[in-house]
This record gives structure tokens, C-alpha cells and sequence, in this order.
């Protein structure tokens, strides 16, 4: 375990994370060749839609040795819509580095992966790459993700010069320039900053163990060896942030910051407890080789050729082919089948993976992302991972015939690699719902449907799940009565109906006395207007919050039926919602929404338009939190609206609040455009 490496690239869009994967991929003589994102043919961005997209979509995996230390590296799409891939990433590794471009310096997906990923229990670390780029600024960059997140990266790596007079690093550690390669002195003009920067590293060593501190504090400084040991430290305590400078493009520093990885990152070996839980306690376990299997299913990826794929890291003991597992958040058993190291697509077969390993299971029955992996009878698991609220609605339906019988099935394989989207079929309106983070990975989703299974999907707004209720009360009677030779059809009611409190739903009362209505049509009756009510009467949606009196009637010896009361019931309700002020009913939503101060007043405005209403706000740091209600039918539009707004820079969080009455003059345009479909 102490000779392994989990480290993942997270961070900005377009920084380089892939391009950088790539070249050290090639340097580590992976492969043979580096590929471009732009030509499609990286080891990382490898399924169809990426390709096309120039972009990563979903977390790519790759394993290899670089001086006798076993390094597994993720790549993590910098893209907010993929959050749940960051969070993965998060999990299966000991240390997050954020890439940064030299250029663009703190982008909105750069603070968006910062905000994600901030409080997770790993290590972090920044890497500035595209120091070779017109406009590069190290320290700038650095000072602006002070400014304006929760990191305060220290340099580790100074580079030497920049723009296309970028040449090297210096290693403020060991003192020592890497020009092209080459182990040189350092340049004469950085001495003096190289010297700075040292000591300020040291202070920040030193502040993270009091021994160190202490030696600080008498010497004035500390040795190269206990800085080397106490880096190593202060980043797995999360109290030191590295900062790292290279060039990915033209391999510049490449080398060097492998290296780095190897010497001053964490391994497993120095994470050696976690925080399971058994029985929905939390408890403290103690990882290691020789301890029992604890392991974490961080991905699924599905391939139609080759099955479904579980992407696992084991944190402790090892699996084995053929071995017996449980599966807790199933609560199943499951067996091992074929294992591999992954590099990309690439699969290389194994027998056995280890504790501190990342590894592919192939064909699993029932374990998928974000699922334990422990010995059978096991008491422990993982907890449950809190993932980000839905923000994007549409829904989903086969264009061919044909294929409705297989989407369903398909989609649910999607699913497990993406599981912060959600499917669900909406009862009232009959649609299938998705909901995710964000429009590009609903997008994603409907691409994969189509380059991996062959089905043409379309998607929508989804409808307003509306309700209808009445404000007023009504006394009505309603008489069927039907004769057209032979047996007739004759029932007759009488109702008082009255509103409910909001959200108590539908409440039947049965007060007939003497038999007028024999009891055995009452169950009728109460059918009949629970029928009516499913249908709607206004709108065509669920009738809510109304009370039902039955108080007389009358009936027929030989034309009464269930029937002829069912229709009676159903009828009279109608009448009744003629006189007693019905409207229409919409759901609304409480709305979080974190922005920039800068950008309130426009929120605030833009909230406004769409009816809903303020709450009240704090302040968070550099940001607003505003706490907000909005319909739900203005809700499916809000999330692009606010990424204009902001520049990208907002974002909300949202649940289900309560039920409030629809304006009258957008209620109007609704029962007409239902009146206009039927």
C-alpha cells in the first residue's frame, strides 16, 4: 500500500486534465503515442460522445508504474453537469489535484469543482498547467484562487520563466532547477524568490505538527529532510495545499511532477482508517492488506459488448476471482468474476486486486456505482453519498414504437452510471421524467441511447403536475335515472361539499340514515367519486382537499345498481364544482440559490418575473444565499436562466415545498389549453 499512488485530475474545463493524463501516459511508456482531444483518439476520452464532443463526459481511469510506485490516475470532466464523476473521483483516490490554466486563472468550473468537492476527506493539491501559453501567469493564478475560494495553495514548483519562455521548474524543496529535463542549478535571478518562497513553505510545514514547529521556532528553519517529511504531512492532513507548474502540451516539467507525486502525496498506506457504518452507527475501521475486504464501487460504466463494468477501489483485504461478496445497499450476495486493470478502454486481466488498488469487475448481478463491497455478513457499509439536487427537467419517450419495450431497460443501465439522475413516472401527467444537474448531461444520456443501444429518444418540458380544489362550499342532488326498455338505471344523491385544509386530501363521509340508499351501493358512491376526482373536472387533474358529505338519496328496488350510483356520484360532483369556486392548484418549490454578490439585484429581479417569492437572504462567504419559493412551472426553465444570469457562477438547490393556488389569468390560459386538446 505505501507504494501506490490514487490521485485524481479535477478542476477547470479546458485546463488539460485529459491532455496531461495523456502525456503522462506516454512518458510512463503507457502508450506509444500521444493523442490529441481534438483528433479523439486520447486514452482517457474514449466513448463515441466525447469524441465528438472534444470534451470528457464521464471519469476516466488509467494504471501505471513509474519508479516502482503503482499510480492510478483519474481524469474527472471539469463540467459542473457532471458532478457525480468528481465525486467518484473524490472517493477512489487519496488526493484531488485542481488543474488550473495559466491563462484563463479562476474559471467558474474551477470554483464549481471547488465548492464540490471542498469538504471531502482527501488531500488537494493545484496544478497550473499551459504555462507555455501567451498570457500564463503562475503567481496571478495562484492568487486568485486565494482570493476567491476556500484553498491557499503554496507553491512547491516555481516555474522558470513563462509564456513561450517556459523552460523548467525549480523544486523549492530540494533546491534544484529541472530545465528540459535536465538537473541544473537554480537560475541566478530566482535565488532570491526561490529562498521566500522556501521559508514560506516552511512556516506552513512547520504549522501543521507541533514537533516541527517547536524546531522552527528555535532554529529558524528546517532541515530538507524533516521539510520532505513534514510536507508529506501537512497534504494528507489537508493543512498544505502544493502548488505545481508544468506544460502538458509541449512535456515540460511532465516528468518532474510524477516524481512529485511519488515523494510528497499521500499513499493508502497513510489513510489507514475509514468511517463505515454498522448499523447506522458511525465506526472508525481499520484498513490494511491483511485485513478483511472492505471495498467501494466508485463507477459503472455499461458496455453492450462486454457487460456491465464495476469500477472498485479496495480500501482494505483484497477480492479474488470466484469470491463470495455482499452487497449491503442491495442486500444481496454476489460473486467475482473476471477482474481487470484499466487503462481507458484498455483492459488488462488479473486474478486478484489489493488493498490500495483500483480495478474493473466485469458482470456483477447486482452491485453498482456508489454500492459496498464487503465480506458476506458483514455488518459495516459505506455511508450513502449526499449528491447534488436536480435542477434540469425533461422528459423521455421512444420515437419508434419498437422500441418502448426497450428503453426502459436501457436507460436503467444509464442510470447506474449516472446516478445523479433520476427517472420517474409521473402518474398525474403519464410522462417518464428525468431529472438531472444540468441540459449537457440530460443531453449526454440521450446520445448514449443512441450510440450504444440503438434508440432514438425525444424529450420535452415536462407537464405541470396542477391540482384542482374548490374555495366555496355546495349542497347539491343529482337523479340518474335511465329507461330504455327492459332493466333502467336509477340512482339519486345528495352532497354537501366543503374545501379541506390544504394537503389533507380527500375525505368521504357517510351520513345516510334509515336506508334511503342501501348500504351495499355506498362503496359505489365513494367510487364513483374517486373516479371523478382522479380525472378532474376543470382541468383534467386530480381533484384535492375536498370533503364529501353523503347525507340522502333514494333508489330503486329493481333499477338501482353500482353503476347507475357511480354515475349519480360523479355527476353530482360536477354540479357541485360549478357553485362552490373551484381553481387550480400548482406546486411550488423552495429554492436555495447561491450567487455572487454581485450579480443579487438581477437574481432578485429575475426571481421576481417569475411569481416567486423572496424569503429572505445571508451571506456565505463571497456569495449570497438567497432563499427563495418558486412554481414549479417556472422552476423547469430556471436553471439556464440563472447560468446567464450569473455567467455561470450561480447555482441553486431546490425541493418540493407545498401546493398554492394558480393566478387566475395562467389558470384560465391552462383549463383552456386542456379543453383545446380534448
Amino acid at each position: 500500500m505505501k507504494n501506490i499512488r490514487n490521485i485524481a485530475f479535477v478542476g477547470a474545463n479546458s485546463a488539460g486534465k485529459t491532455s496531461l493524463a495523456e502525456q503522462i501516459l506516454f512518458n510512463a511508456k503507457v502508450i506509444t503515442r500521444v493523442g490529441k482531444v481534438e483528433e479523439g483518439n486520447t486514452v482517457m476520452d474514449f466513448t463515441i460522445e466525447e469524441i465528438e464532443k472534444g470534451i470528457s463526459m464521464s471519469l476516466g481511469v488509467a494504471t501505471f508504474k513509474w519508479k516502482n510506485i503503482d499510480i492510478n490516475l483519474l481524469d474527472a470532466p471539469g463540467s459542473a453537469d457532471f458532478a457525480s464523476e468528481q465525486i467518484s473521483a473524490a472517493i477512489a483516490s487519496e488526493t484531488l489535484l485542481f488543474m488550473v490554466n495559466a491563462v484563463s486563472g479562476f474559471e467558474v468550473s474551477l470554483e464549481q469543482s471547488i465548492e464540490l468537492l471542498q469538504n471531502k476527506d482527501v488531500a488537494k493539491g493545484v496544478i497550473v498547467n499551459k504555462m507555455d501559453s501567451e498570457g500564463a501567469d503562475f503567481n496571478k493564478t495562484l492568487e486568485a484562487i486565494r482570493e476567491n475560494s476556500s484553498l491557499n495553495p503554496v507553491p512547491i514548483f516555481l516555474p522558470i520563466g513563462s509564456e513561450h519562455k517556459f523552460e523548467g521548474v525549480v523544486d523549492i524543496i530540494k533546491g534544484k532547477a529541472y530545465i528540459k529535463g535536465q538537473v541544473a542549478d537554480v537560475p541566478a535571478d530566482m535565488v532570491d524568490l526561490v529562498e521566500e518562497s522556501k521559508m514560506s513553505l516552511m512556516e506552513a510545514v512547520a504549522e501543521s505538527d507541533d514537533a516541527l514547529l517547536e524546531k522552527y521556532f528555535e532554529a529558524g528553519e528546517l532541515s530538507n529532510e524533516e521539510l520532505s517529511k513534514g510536507i508529506k504531512k501537512a497534504i494528507l492532513n489537508g493543512n498544505l495545499i502544493p502548488a505545481f507548474a508544468c506544460s502538458a502540451t509541449h512535456n515540460i516539467a511532465v516528468n518532474e511532477l510524477i516524481d512529485a507525486f511519488n515523494e510528497y502525496l499521500p499513499s493508502p498506506a497513510d489513510k489507514n482508517e475509514l468511517k463505515l457504518l454498522e448499523k447506522g452507527q458511525e465506526k472508525v475501521v481499520k484498513v490494511a492488506e491483511n485485513e478483511q475486504l472492505v471495498a467501494y464501487i466508485f463507477k459503472s460504466f455499461s458496455d453492450p459488448n462486454v457487460g456491465d463494468i464495476a469500477y472498485v477501489r479496495i480500501f482494505s483485504g483484497h477480492i479474488k476471482s470466484g469470491l463470495e461478496v455482499f452487497i449491503p445497499e442491495k442486500d444481496s450476495k454476489d460473486k467475482i468474476g473476471s477482474i481487470y486493470y484499466v487503462s481507458g478502454k484498455n483492459r488488462k486481466e488479473t486474478d486478484e486486486i489489493k488493498a490500495g488498488e483500483i480495478g474493473a469487475l466485469v458482470k456483477l448481478k447486482s452491485g453498482r456505482s456508489f454500492n459496498s463491497v464487503l465480506v458476506p455478513n458483514s455488518p459495516l457499509r459505506f455511508p450513502r453519498i449526499k449528491l447534488p439536487t436536480p435542477v434540469y427537467w425533461q422528459t423521455i419517450k421512444a420515437v419508434n414504437q419498437n422500441d418502448e419495450d426497450k428503453i426502459g431497460a436501457a436507460l436503467n443501465k444509464l442510470l447506474d452510471e449516472e446516478p445523479t439522475i433520476n427517472l420517474e413516472m409521473n402518474n398525474e401527467t403519464n410522462e417518464n421524467v428525468l431529472s438531472g444537474i444540468g441540459e449537457q448531461q440530460i443531453l449526454f444520456l440521450q446520445k448514449k441511447l443512441k450510440s450504444r443501444y440503438k434508440i432514438d429518444a425525444v424529450m420535452k418540458m415536462p407537464s405541470i403536475p396542477y391540482k384542482e380544489t374548490i374555495r366555496g362550499n355546495a349542497d347539491v342532488s343529482y337523479k340518474h335515472k335511465k329507461q330504455s326498455g327492459g332493466r333502467g338505471q336509477y340512482a339519486e344523491v345528495y352532497f354537501k361539499v366543503a374545501p379541506l385544509e390544504r394537503g389533507e386530501g380527500f375525505k368521504f363521509i357517510n351520513s345516510i340514515v334509515g336506508g334511503v340508499i342501501p348500504s351495499k351501493f355506498i362503496p359505489a358512491i365513494e367510487k364513483g367519486l374517486n373516479e371523478i376526482m382522479l380525472k378532474g373536472i376543470i382541468s383534467g387533474h386530480q381533484v384535492v382537499d375536498v370533503s364529501v358529505d353523503c347525507y340522502y338519496g333514494s333508489f330503486h328496488d329493481v333499477d338501482s345498481s353500482e353503476m347507475a350510483f357511480k354515475i349519480a356520484s360523479s355527476q353530482a360532483m360536477k354540479k357541485a364544482f360549478e357553485i362552490a369556486n373551484p381553481i387550480l392548484l400548482e406546486p411550488i418549490h423552495e429554492l436555495q440559490i447561491m450567487v455572487p454578490t454581485e450579480y443579487m439585484g438581477d437574481v432578485m429581479g429575475d426571481v421576481s418575473t417569475r411569481r416567486g417569492k423572496i424569503l429572505g437572504m445571508e451571506q456565505k462567504g463571497n456569495k449570497q444565499l438567497l432563499n427563495a419559493h418558486m412554481p414549479l412551472a417556472e422552476l423547469f426553465s430556471y436553471f439556464p436562466a440563472l447560468k446567464s444570469l450569473t455567467q455561470g457562477r450561480g447555482k441553486f438547490v431546490q425541493k418540493f415545498s407545498h401546493y398554492e393556488k394558480v393566478p387566475d389569468e395562467i389558470a384560465a390560459k391552462v383549463i383552456a389549453d386542456t379543453n383545446q386538446e380534448e
